[in-house]
């Protein structure tokens, strides 16, 4: 499997960090806003040795269509803005190159647009990609369904610069159908991320926690949802469609 990568911050390094070291997909290149590592690779800015081209671009110095025409790939993974989706989305459907989004917020309008994408080729959307907090998420939903008269808090903790509260704590409090107020957050030091879910039986209580100790996870999850889609048919997909199938016992 093919892959183009756009963003290459933070998160964007690591998940081609994993996907450099895999031998079931090939990162042909990665697309970012700044003229900074243009004509330099992926593996050459990260020390990897490998036969994986990611020939890293700037969106300002090529087109979507060009890039696509000189270097096809099978699937884009998405980890840059919201607005990303505007500059590759068009061209990818009317191609049917595979999307994987793992951007953190969309407004409705742009949710709209992915969904119209997905009548042309497959969508995936996850505003956290790691598999450990969706096991999570689906787990938690599990129980509230047997144990619906369970008090559920949610605590988030981040690193201390992270002035929002996390997008992941409110996609568990919208699947819980709890208040968003029910969000304890923390800040301190330089925590990538926790989240755990306090569930408050009578006379014990239940915690269900997940940390993140790299922004690897990241890359791992995206490859789990990229070789889970390998056979999927045009449509807008989410984790919990892709993890039920491994619920079965």
């Amino acid at each position: 499997m093919k892959i183009g990568l756009i963003g290459f911050g933070r998160a964007g390094k690591s998940v081609a960090s994993v996907l450099l070291r895999t031998k079931e997909t090939s990162l042909e290149w990665v697309l970012r806003k700044s003229h900074k590592l243009e004509h330099h690779s992926a593996p050459e800015f990260l020390g990897i040795e490998t036969d994986q081209p990611g020939l890293i671009y700037s969106v300002q110095d090529i087109a979507i269509s060009t890039l696509l025409d000189i270097q096809p790939v099978d699937i884009i993974i998405d980890f840059a803005s919201e607005d990303a989706i505007y500059f590759y989305g068009d061209e990818a459907a009317n191609r049917k190159v595979k999307i994987l989004s793992a951007i953190s917020h969309y407004s409705e309008e742009t949710k709209s647009k992915l969904k119209e994408l997905s009548k042309s080729t497959v969508v995936f959307w996850s505003p956290n990609i790691t598999l450990g907090i969706n096991y999570l998420i689906i787990v938690a939903k599990f129980l509230k369904k047997i144990a619906p008269n369970v008090d559920f808090v949610i605590v988030e903790e981040h690193f201390k610069e992270k002035k929002e509260v996390s997008g992941t704590a409110k996609v568990i409090a919208k699947e819980l159908n709890l208040d968003e107020l029910e969000i304890k957050s923390i800040r301190a030091g330089s925590i990538i991320g926790r989240h755990e879910i306090i569930c408050g039986f009578p006379f014990q209580t239940v915690r269900l926690i997940h940390e993140s100790v790299s922004r690897e996870a990241f890359g791992h999850g995206a490859l789990f949802v990229a070789l889970n889609l390998i056979n999927k048919e045009p449509g807008f997909y989410q984790f919990e469609e892709l993890l039920l199938p491994y619920f079965s016992i």
